[in-house]
């Protein structure tokens, strides 16, 4: 398996991990978000940052992580905001291994934590993220604008 990051020649192997992504969580994104998603991951200037797992020339897994600053420390902290991996291919570490590309990330940029969120019924991926971090027991709160 190799992890790279994103490149505009790699829209049509995102593409359908992003949907998967979205059919996983019984949700459906704008295509003008996504496609406003996926130029902000090919900026530069952007703290947008898109990754994907590849075996074998095709797309397995993806990440999406976002730099963001915080009061609590000097160093920024990186939201991993999105991780799917292809059901075929689940439970091989593809998820551990794109998690760990994120934190080498973080650490590269000097962020000071990697946090993420995930539903409560996503218990098999749980198992996973109670062994390679800590959950807090925060509980989420949100208003859509």
């Amino acid at each position: 398996m190799e992890i790279r990051a994103v490149t505009a020649d790699d829209h049509a192997a995102w593409l359908p991990l992003w949907q998967g992504y979205q059919r996983f969580y019984a949700t459906e994104i704008p295509e003008a978000a996504s496609q406003l998603t996926w130029q902000r991951f090919l900026d530069a200037s952007e703290p947008m940052h898109a990754a994907l797992a590849w075996r074998d020339g095709r797309a397995i897994g993806m990440v999406h992580w976002i730099f963001h600053r915080s009061c609590w420390t000097e160093g920024d902290y990186c939201y991993l905001q999105d991780l799917f991996v292809d059901e075929q291919v689940r439970g091989g570490g593809i998820g551990r291994g794109l998690i760990e590309h994120v934190y080498a990330q973080a650490r590269q940029a000097g962020a000071s934590r990697v946090h993420w969120l995930t539903h409560e019924s996503n218990t098999t991926a749980m198992q996973l993220y109670d062994r390679i971090a800590e959950c807090p027991g925060f509980v989420q709160y949100r208003k859509k604008l």
